[in-house]
Protein backbone atom coordinates (compact mmCIF):
# COMPACT_ATOMS: atom_id res chain seq x y z
CA UNK A 1 0.00 0.00 0.00
CA UNK A 2 2.73 2.42 -1.04
CA UNK A 3 0.62 5.03 -2.88
CA UNK A 4 -1.85 5.93 -0.10
CA UNK A 5 0.98 6.24 2.42
CA UNK A 6 3.01 8.46 0.09
CA UNK A 7 0.03 10.65 -0.73
CA UNK A 8 -0.97 11.17 2.90
CA UNK A 9 2.63 11.87 3.88
CA UNK A 10 2.80 14.48 1.11
CA UNK A 11 -0.26 16.31 2.47
CA UNK A 12 1.05 16.14 6.03
CA UNK A 13 4.55 17.32 5.09
CA UNK A 14 3.22 20.00 2.74
CA UNK A 15 0.96 21.34 5.49
CA UNK A 16 3.89 21.40 7.90
CA UNK A 17 6.07 23.27 5.40
CA UNK A 18 3.28 25.78 4.89
CA UNK A 19 3.17 26.48 8.62
CA UNK A 20 6.93 26.97 8.78
CA UNK A 21 7.18 29.12 5.65
CA UNK A 22 4.06 31.22 6.27
CA UNK A 23 6.02 34.19 7.71
CA UNK A 24 8.26 34.42 4.63
CA UNK A 25 5.74 33.70 1.84
CA UNK A 26 4.45 37.02 0.45
CA UNK A 27 0.74 37.70 0.83
CA UNK A 28 0.39 38.29 -2.92
CA UNK A 29 1.67 34.75 -3.53
CA UNK A 30 -0.81 33.30 -1.02
CA UNK A 31 -3.64 35.18 -2.74
CA UNK A 32 -2.56 34.29 -6.26
CA UNK A 33 -1.77 30.58 -6.06
CA UNK A 34 -5.20 29.34 -4.87
CA UNK A 35 -6.63 30.72 -8.12
CA UNK A 36 -4.09 28.62 -10.01
CA UNK A 37 -5.10 25.52 -8.01
CA UNK A 38 -8.74 26.28 -8.79
CA UNK A 39 -7.96 26.43 -12.51
CA UNK A 40 -6.00 23.17 -12.30
CA UNK A 41 -8.93 21.49 -10.55
CA UNK A 42 -11.34 22.73 -13.23
CA UNK A 43 -8.97 21.64 -16.02
CA UNK A 44 -8.61 18.17 -14.48
CA UNK A 45 -12.39 17.99 -14.17
CA UNK A 46 -12.90 18.87 -17.83
CA UNK A 47 -10.37 16.23 -18.94
CA UNK A 48 -12.12 13.63 -16.80
CA UNK A 49 -15.62 14.68 -17.90
CA UNK A 50 -14.97 14.29 -21.63
CA UNK A 51 -14.46 10.56 -21.05
CA UNK A 52 -18.21 10.19 -20.40
CA UNK A 53 -19.90 7.24 -22.09
CA UNK A 54 -23.51 7.60 -20.88
CA UNK A 55 -24.36 11.16 -19.86
CA UNK A 56 -27.90 10.33 -18.62
CA UNK A 57 -26.45 7.73 -16.24
CA UNK A 58 -23.94 10.26 -14.90
CA UNK A 59 -26.67 12.87 -14.46
CA UNK A 60 -28.86 10.37 -12.62
CA UNK A 61 -25.99 9.38 -10.32
CA UNK A 62 -25.24 13.01 -9.50
CA UNK A 63 -28.90 13.78 -8.74
CA UNK A 64 -29.36 10.72 -6.54
CA UNK A 65 -25.96 11.23 -4.93
CA UNK A 66 -26.80 14.83 -4.08
CA UNK A 67 -30.13 13.74 -2.60
CA UNK A 68 -28.37 11.19 -0.39
CA UNK A 69 -25.75 13.72 0.68
CA UNK A 70 -28.37 16.34 1.52
CA UNK A 71 -30.49 13.89 3.53
CA UNK A 72 -27.40 12.76 5.46
CA UNK A 73 -26.21 16.37 6.04
CA UNK A 74 -22.75 15.38 4.79
CA UNK A 75 -21.67 18.93 3.91
CA UNK A 76 -22.70 20.30 7.30
CA UNK A 77 -20.95 17.42 9.03
CA UNK A 78 -17.66 18.20 7.29
CA UNK A 79 -18.08 21.92 8.01
CA UNK A 80 -18.61 21.18 11.69
CA UNK A 81 -15.50 19.01 11.63
CA UNK A 82 -13.54 21.86 10.05
CA UNK A 83 -14.78 24.35 12.63
CA UNK A 84 -13.91 21.92 15.44
CA UNK A 85 -10.40 21.43 14.07
CA UNK A 86 -10.00 25.21 13.79
CA UNK A 87 -11.04 25.78 17.43
CA UNK A 88 -8.82 22.99 18.76
CA UNK A 89 -5.75 24.05 16.82
CA UNK A 90 -6.27 27.73 17.67
CA UNK A 91 -5.60 26.82 21.29
CA UNK A 92 -2.32 25.13 20.39
CA UNK A 93 -0.93 27.16 17.48
CA UNK A 94 -1.20 30.88 16.80
CA UNK A 95 -3.72 31.93 14.16
CA UNK A 96 -1.74 33.39 11.27
CA UNK A 97 -4.60 34.80 9.21
CA UNK A 98 -6.86 37.10 11.21
CA UNK A 99 -8.75 38.32 8.13
CA UNK A 100 -10.41 35.02 7.25
CA UNK A 101 -13.97 34.72 8.46
CA UNK A 102 -15.17 31.42 9.99
CA UNK A 103 -17.49 30.88 7.01
CA UNK A 104 -14.70 31.36 4.47
CA UNK A 105 -12.39 29.14 6.51
CA UNK A 106 -15.05 26.41 6.60
CA UNK A 107 -15.70 26.69 2.85
CA UNK A 108 -12.03 26.43 1.93
CA UNK A 109 -11.38 23.59 4.35
CA UNK A 110 -14.37 21.62 3.02
CA UNK A 111 -13.24 22.15 -0.58
CA UNK A 112 -9.75 20.93 0.31
CA UNK A 113 -11.11 17.75 1.90
CA UNK A 114 -12.91 16.92 -1.34
CA UNK A 115 -9.90 17.91 -3.44
CA UNK A 116 -7.48 15.72 -1.47
CA UNK A 117 -9.74 12.82 -0.46
CA UNK A 118 -12.24 12.43 -3.30
CA UNK A 119 -10.44 13.63 -6.41
CA UNK A 120 -10.62 11.32 -9.38
CA UNK A 121 -6.84 10.91 -9.52
CA UNK A 122 -6.70 9.65 -5.94
CA UNK A 123 -9.68 7.31 -6.29
CA UNK A 124 -8.50 5.77 -9.55
CA UNK A 125 -4.90 5.68 -8.32
CA UNK A 126 -5.81 3.76 -5.16
CA UNK A 127 -7.95 1.31 -7.13
CA UNK A 128 -5.21 0.82 -9.71
CA UNK A 129 -2.57 0.07 -7.11
CA UNK A 130 -4.89 -2.31 -5.29
CA UNK A 131 -5.49 -4.22 -8.50
CA UNK A 132 -2.10 -4.07 -10.22
CA UNK A 133 0.39 -2.87 -7.60
CA UNK A 134 1.28 0.19 -9.74
CA UNK A 135 1.35 3.33 -7.56
CA UNK A 136 2.70 5.77 -10.18
CA UNK A 137 -0.58 7.68 -10.44
CA UNK A 138 -0.64 8.33 -6.69
CA UNK A 139 3.05 9.30 -6.83
CA UNK A 140 2.25 12.03 -9.35
CA UNK A 141 -0.70 13.17 -7.21
CA UNK A 142 1.58 13.31 -4.17
CA UNK A 143 3.97 15.69 -5.93
CA UNK A 144 1.07 18.04 -6.69
CA UNK A 145 -0.52 17.70 -3.25
CA UNK A 146 2.61 18.64 -1.34
CA UNK A 147 2.65 22.10 -2.96
CA UNK A 148 -1.12 22.52 -2.73
CA UNK A 149 -1.09 21.67 0.99
CA UNK A 150 1.87 23.98 1.58
CA UNK A 151 0.16 27.03 0.08
CA UNK A 152 -3.21 26.49 1.73
CA UNK A 153 -1.56 25.81 5.10
CA UNK A 154 -0.25 29.39 5.08
CA UNK A 155 -3.85 30.57 5.52
CA UNK A 156 -5.74 27.59 6.93
CA UNK A 157 -2.99 26.56 9.33
CA UNK A 158 -2.37 23.11 10.78
CA UNK A 159 -5.90 21.96 9.85
CA UNK A 160 -4.51 21.14 6.40
CA UNK A 161 -2.21 18.56 7.96
CA UNK A 162 -5.22 16.84 9.57
CA UNK A 163 -6.67 16.08 6.11
CA UNK A 164 -3.91 13.49 5.65
CA UNK A 165 -5.69 11.11 8.02
CA UNK A 166 -9.13 10.88 6.34
CA UNK A 167 -7.32 10.76 3.01
CA UNK A 168 -5.29 7.75 4.15
CA UNK A 169 -8.44 6.05 5.42
CA UNK A 170 -10.38 6.57 2.18
CA UNK A 171 -7.54 5.53 -0.12
CA UNK A 172 -6.81 2.47 2.05
CA UNK A 173 -10.44 1.36 1.81
CA UNK A 174 -10.32 1.79 -1.96
CA UNK A 175 -7.02 -0.09 -2.14
CA UNK A 176 -8.34 -3.11 -0.24
CA UNK A 177 -11.70 -3.13 -2.05
CA UNK A 178 -10.12 -2.81 -5.49
CA UNK A 179 -10.41 -6.51 -6.35
CA UNK A 180 -14.15 -6.31 -5.67
CA UNK A 181 -14.70 -3.13 -7.70
CA UNK A 182 -12.29 -3.42 -10.62
CA UNK A 183 -14.03 -6.41 -12.32
CA UNK A 184 -16.96 -4.06 -12.99
CA UNK A 185 -14.76 -1.25 -14.32
CA UNK A 186 -14.97 -1.79 -18.07
CA UNK A 187 -14.49 0.99 -20.60
CA UNK A 188 -18.05 2.24 -20.19
CA UNK A 189 -18.24 2.27 -16.38
CA UNK A 190 -14.73 3.70 -16.08
CA UNK A 191 -15.62 6.53 -18.45
CA UNK A 192 -18.82 7.32 -16.57
CA UNK A 193 -17.02 7.10 -13.23
CA UNK A 194 -14.35 9.48 -14.51
CA UNK A 195 -16.99 11.92 -15.78
CA UNK A 196 -18.85 11.83 -12.47
CA UNK A 197 -15.65 12.62 -10.57
CA UNK A 198 -14.73 15.25 -13.14
CA UNK A 199 -17.94 17.20 -12.63
CA UNK A 200 -17.30 17.18 -8.88
CA UNK A 201 -13.74 18.39 -9.49
CA UNK A 202 -15.09 21.29 -11.58
CA UNK A 203 -17.40 22.19 -8.68
CA UNK A 204 -14.41 22.09 -6.31
CA UNK A 205 -12.45 24.44 -8.57
CA UNK A 206 -15.34 26.91 -8.79
CA UNK A 207 -15.63 26.79 -5.02
CA UNK A 208 -11.93 27.43 -4.41
CA UNK A 209 -12.10 30.34 -6.84
CA UNK A 210 -15.12 31.63 -4.86
CA UNK A 211 -17.21 31.77 -8.04
CA UNK A 212 -19.95 29.47 -6.79
CA UNK A 213 -20.22 27.75 -3.42
CA UNK A 214 -21.36 24.25 -4.37
CA UNK A 215 -22.10 21.79 -1.57
CA UNK A 216 -19.48 19.50 -3.06
CA UNK A 217 -19.42 17.02 -0.17
CA UNK A 218 -23.08 16.22 -0.77
CA UNK A 219 -22.20 15.04 -4.29
CA UNK A 220 -19.73 12.40 -3.11
CA UNK A 221 -22.25 9.52 -2.81
CA UNK A 222 -22.55 9.79 -6.60
CA UNK A 223 -19.09 8.21 -6.87
CA UNK A 224 -20.41 5.11 -5.10
CA UNK A 225 -23.60 4.67 -7.10
CA UNK A 226 -22.36 5.63 -10.57
CA UNK A 227 -20.89 2.15 -11.21
CA UNK A 228 -24.12 0.15 -10.72
CA UNK A 229 -26.16 2.83 -12.47
CA UNK A 230 -23.76 2.83 -15.42
CA UNK A 231 -23.85 -0.98 -15.63
CA UNK A 232 -27.62 -1.24 -15.56
CA UNK A 233 -28.10 1.74 -17.88
CA UNK A 234 -25.90 0.11 -20.49
CA UNK A 235 -27.67 -3.22 -20.09
CA UNK A 236 -31.23 -1.92 -20.36
CA UNK A 237 -30.88 1.38 -22.23
CA UNK A 238 -27.63 1.03 -24.15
Amino acid sequence: MTGPLLNSAAVFIGGGLGLLLAPVIPQRLRDGLPAAFAMISIAMGVVMTIKVQQLPAVALALILGLAIGELCFMEKGVQRFGSFIQRVLARILPVRNHNMTPDLYSQNFTALIVLFCAGGTGVVGALTEGMTGNYQLLLVKSLLDIFTAMIFATTLGAAVMSIAFPQLLIQSLLYFSARLIMPYMNEITLGDFSACGGIIMIAVGLRIAQIKTFAVVNFLPALLIIIPISLYWHRFMG
